[in-house]
């Protein structure tokens, strides 16, 4: 564990938050199940707490709700959150339909009008990252602040050609191979089994169709132009050769002032790999912008 980070949870434990890091909590599958209506589909979504302001945990590609488990400690008793099965994932309805990243960030906000949410913290996983950056584009004045949790900003690809091969593996009938394929390669040995079991779960799950056109927007030039972020943003990484300093430079002109974490010795799903470290970042953020009790 970094200098900073021990500071970080060393401050939490004087504070008295010990027990919203490491005690017992409601777990996920203990929430009530319910359904936002969206374009004549459902979008599955759990609700913990109440009030009209809340954290929104959003997933990655091949994912559903089940990555976040973990931080439901961080959260609870103190702002509501939402948790978010993206159209065509997890339990929501999966339309036949170009999934854009248009497309998911409107669901976000349908999830947000059915349960009274009219103000959020963004928290995106992975894809989850374009996700919420186009939902503060195109809802402005809903977004608190955002959370990138190991998710890209800038495309990987400088000429958007260059997508294409990439993209083209995930057609055809070895699709739904090349999906747990490549969600399984993102998993280390340090995560427990039973999270690992999890996610690749919901990969097999993931329509080999939905996951394809997923891929497809998420690499859509049309989504990378280099706009500001204007609201307070934390970003937490883990080591991947693809975070260049070159690429944190650009993030931090992107979003001036954004708080950049980087966790050492975990892969990318670091929030599941090491939940307790991750909700502390998450709590100091919380409370710097003045978002949680």
């Amino acid at each position: 564990m970094s200098f900073p980070l021990r500071r970080v949870v060393a401050a939490l434990l004087m504070a008295g938050s010990a027990s919203l890091l490491f005690g017992r909590t409601t777990s996920l599958d203990q929430l009530p199940s319910r359904f936002a209506p969206y374009q004549g589909v459902r979008v599955y979504y759990k609700s913990l707490g109440s009030g009209s302001s809340a954290v929104v945990f959003v997933h990655g590609w091949s994912c559903d709700m089940s990555v976040w488990r973990g931080q439901i400690p961080a959260v609870e008793g103190r702002i509501r959150a939402l948790f978010v099965d993206l159209p065509g994932f997890g339990r929501s309805d999966k339309p036949d339909v170009s999934y854009t990243m248009d497309y998911l960030a409107g669901a976000v906000d349908a999830v947000m009008q059915a349960a009274g949410v009219d103000r959020a913290v963004l928290v995106g996983h992975s894809m989850g990252t374009p996700v919420i950056r186009q939902y503060d584009r195109k809802y402005h004045a809903k977004v608190a602040a955002l959370v990138v949790v190991d998710g890209p900003l800038r495309s990987f690809f400088k000429d958007p050609a260059d997508a294409q091969p990439f993209l083209a593996g995930f057609e055809g009938p070895e699709a739904a191979a090349k999906v747990a394929q490549m969600i399984e390669g993102m998993l280390t040995p340090a995560m427990d089994p039973a999270a690992r079991a999890d996610v690749m779960r919901a990969a097999r799950e993931t329509p080999p169709r939905v996951a394809a056109s997923a891929m497809k927007g998420m690499f859509d030039p049309a989504i990378w132009s280099d706009d500001p972020i204007r609201v307070p943003t934390l970003a937490v990484m883990a080591p991947n050769p693809g975070w260049t300093p070159d690429y944190v430079e650009f993030v931090k002109r992107l979003a001036p002032g954004i708080r950049y974490e980087t966790m050492p010795g975990v892969g990318h799903f670091l929030m599941i790999e090491r939940p307790k470290e991750f909700n502390a970042l998450l709590d100091d953020f919380l409370k710097n912008q003045r978002l949680i009790r």
